[in-house]
């Protein structure tokens, strides 16, 4: 697998300034966490990373190539768990999961086995005939996750994937993410939850756009 590497990014809106110009590598295997309060450019920095987001200085790369747009990085295998989780309410949890699996040309049979594996991870393998809007908030930013894992994806970008979860169930949802890790992705988690960061390998903070390492990556 190839490093995700961001050089001297920076995003701006006009006159406000989003994002000040950054570097950053993680590593396959890696999982860091990205904190700082509302405002601080967190979900800015996720979606310039997903190719999402255009910058307005520097480059995003994975490996030897740039991520230009979303649906490059997509190609690539780039996968994002979006803050209000993108969920479509008229599937079932588990119909969400699979769809875009066999969007992507993945085999019905194998499609199925990694929407109960990813379910169970999160602790929701009951729930998966269940339609999303009968599920709770906390419920359906669990399938987001569930969505993401099942992806096997080679980046995954989780966006306060835990801002809904109670404390067991953040357990629940940080452990799948380290297990993704460990599988060789690049993790990235943009979070508030202090807990949650503590679990990662490294944290980086934003504060108005400004990024400064709180605990540095090793390695």
């Amino acid at each position: 697998m190839n490093d995700l590497r961001a050089e001297a990014l920076a995003v701006t809106y006009d006159d406000l300034v989003a994002l000040q110009p950054l570097d950053l590598t993680v590593r396959p295997g890696q999982l860091v966490s990205v904190t700082g309060p509302s405002g601080a450019g967190k979900s800015t920095l996720l979606w310039a990373l997903a190719g999402a987001l255009r910058p307005t200085g520097g480059s995003v790369h994975l490996g030897g190539t740039a991520l230009v747009d979303r649906e490059q990085a997509a190609g690539l295998g780039v996968v994002v768990v979006p803050q209000g989780n993108g969920l479509a309410s008229s599937l079932t949890a588990a119909e969400n999961i699979v769809v875009p699996l066999l969007s992507q040309g993945v085999d019905a049979e194998e499609a199925h086995r990694r929407t109960e594996e990813a379910l169970a991870a999160v602790g929701l393998e009951e729930s998966g005939n269940h339609l999303i809007e009968e599920l709770s908030g906390g419920q359906q930013q669990r399938v987001a996750i569930a969505r993401a894992l099942a992806a096997r994806a080679d980046v995954l970008l989780a966006d306060e994937p835990t801002s809904d979860l109670d404390a067991a169930n953040r357990e629940k949802a940080v452990a799948a993410l380290r297990v993704e890790a460990i599988r060789g992705a690049i993790v990235v988690m943009a979070t508030h939850d202090p807990e949650a960061a503590e679990q990662t390998d490294a944290e980086l903070h934003l504060d108005a756009g400004v990024a400064q390492w709180r605990r540095p990556l090793t390695g």
